[in-house]
């Protein structure tokens, strides 16, 4: 994942594992649940969802 691009498909696992610097952003974004292990299953988009971001919001926070 070093190289490869975030995408709304990414795990949240698996970002946070190789980028932990990431956890930042998505707290400031109010995902503050990225450290449970039921949304460390879900990809970026399902836990965007779940805190009700639009399909904009989503592609705003990979942006960043």
């Amino acid at each position: 994942m070093a190289n490869k691009k975030i995408t709304k498909k990414t795990k949240l696992s698996e970002i946070l594992k190789v980028k932990p610097e990431v956890a930042g952003i998505l707290f400031e974004a109010g995902m503050g649940c990225c450290g449970c292990p039921m949304a460390m299953s879900e990809t970026l988009e399902q836990g965007c969802k779940a805190h009700g971001f639009s399909d904009k919001e989503i592609d705003e926070l990979i942006k960043k």
